[in-house]
């Protein structure tokens, strides 16, 4: 059984990525820059030198295996169009081999790049199952939860800088930049806080999947982490049919219950999956890459010190500057036209949301990190359209709030040996992060606006 459970994850991996991975590989080797950008480690380390190299070849530049471009212009138009869809969906006419390897392949887990998770179907499916929690991340939602964050983050200081003294080193991800986003969005779902930690570790494999061309060992890990995942959130549902709550998932569960039709099974497990996953996995990084930038940046964090109205600003800015993600892509629904550039039905476009975010077209000397830049909230970090980023006011109000309650904290914090990158492509962030928190502060801030 084991043995037959090992070969039909082998038989997906080589579907998914390793026939992928063969040819970026031999693309790359032929001097491909978007077939660099996937398998090259040097990439994933500083992309941006790399965008910039795309954009001297165009704005929209044939890759392997795809269309990619670093042009906001056209990254927006791409986006927000109905004639782009997510769905990667199988020809009618697919070779009888391919329709065989798939259904040896056995089932998919119900991970971030399959449907029906929200980032992988199109309408109408994707509207009805959005609209069952765009409640939840209203900007009035968000606005009640800041006081609970602002609490959450003065817990989480207190225990960083316990017993230490002015010179206590800290690792700034593993001890704060993962566990605040995932403590309120644990707490928004009704999940217990003692999981954490757990959350934390099958969401990293899990954000693994987002990525093209894996290495089967990444590939095996991001399934197991994906179903361990899967395997304890349908056992948190009959807990919550037990005893409902007043949360996300308990009013999805009672949906799920009462209302036949509005939701099937997979799609109820695939929204729970995606509502934890992602409500910390780019606001770890939001707060990790902020950090690294203001240690870096001294005189824009003096900035901020002058004039904290500006810190809204400044998380728009790091958005901006350091994409918590760094590419999506759509396929074409049909045979269109994106500023004036033709795209056949059935063709993948990669928008590298990184390289647009630094497109001097829309932003002044793109590569300076400035925290009272004036158009820093026309960055596409969310992405764009009806695919726009459901928790992005919830991770923005989390990036705010976080990263000034740790430099109010510890105004004297200082790096202390190198970052460690987290490896992933689609998403850049910081798996470790050396501080010295120095000698802290004690009161509140002042409340911003």
């Amino acid at each position: 059984m084991a043995g037959s459970r090992g070969a039909r994850r082998w038989i997906r991996w080589v579907l998914r990525h390793g026939a992928v991975r063969r040819e970026v590989s031999r693309q790359a080797g032929k001097g491909d820059l978007g077939a660099r950008m996937i398998i090259d480690p040097e990439a994933v380390r500083d992309p941006y030198p790399h965008y910039e190299a795309m954009r001297s070849q165009g704005r929209m530049v044939r890759s392997a295996l795809s269309w990619t471009t670093v042009d906001h212009e056209i990254t927006t138009e791409v986006l927000r169009s109905p004639d782009f869809c997510v769905g990667m969906r199988m020809p009618e006419n697919a070779p009888g081999l391919l329709k065989a390897a798939l259904r040896a392949g056995g089932s998919w887990p119900l991970g971030p790049a399959e449907p029906p998770s929200l980032l992988s179907i199109d309408p109408p499916d994707h509207n009805r199952i959005r609209k069952l929690v765009t409640r939840s991340f209203s900007a009035k939602a968000i606005t009640r939860l800041r006081g609970r964050t602002e609490e959450v983050a003065t817990s989480l200081l207190d225990d960083m800088g316990a017993g230490g003294g002015t010179h206590r080193r800290a690792d700034v991800v593993e001890q704060y930049a993962s566990l605040l986003p995932a403590t309120v969005i644990a707490e928004m779902l009704g999940a217990p806080l003692e999981m954490r930690e757990d959350f934390l570790r099958w969401g990293e494999g899990g954000a693994y999947s987002l990525d093209m061309g894996l290495t089967y060992p990444m590939f095996r890990r991001s399934e197991k982490d994906i179903d361990a995942l899967a395997d304890w959130m349908d056992g948190h549902f009959d807990d919550l049919r037990r005893t409902p709550n007043d949360s996300i998932l308990s009013s999805l569960v009672q949906a799920y219950d009462e209302e036949e039709g509005r939701l099937t099974h997979d799609e109820l497990l695939s929204l729970a999956l995606l509502l934890l996953a992602a409500g910390f996995e780019t606001t770890v990084n939001l707060i990790g890459n902020g950090t690294r930038l203001l240690l870096t940046h001294p005189d824009q964090l003096e900035r901020l010190r002058a004039d904290p109205s500006l810190w809204p600003n400044a998380v728009d800015e790091i958005l901006r500057f350091d994409s918590p993600v760094q590419r999506t892509g759509r396929v074409a629904a049909r045979d269109t036209e994106v500023c004036g550039f033709p795209v056949k039905r059935g063709a993948l476009v990669l928008t590298q949301l990184g390289g647009a975010n630094r497109d001097p077209a829309v932003f002044t000397d793109p590569d300076r990190f400035d925290v009272g830049r004036e158009n820093a909230d026309r960055h596409v970090a969310f992405s764009q359209g009806i695919h726009y980023c459901l928790g992005a006011a919830l991770a923005k109000m989390e990036g705010e709030v976080g990263l000034r309650a740790l430099f109010d904290r510890y105004p004297d914090l200082r790096s202390d040996g190198p970052p460690e990158l987290r490896g992933t492509r689609v998403l850049r962030g910081y798996r470790s992060l050396p501080v010295r928190l120095g000698e802290a502060r004690t009161g509140a801030p002042e409340p911003v606006g």
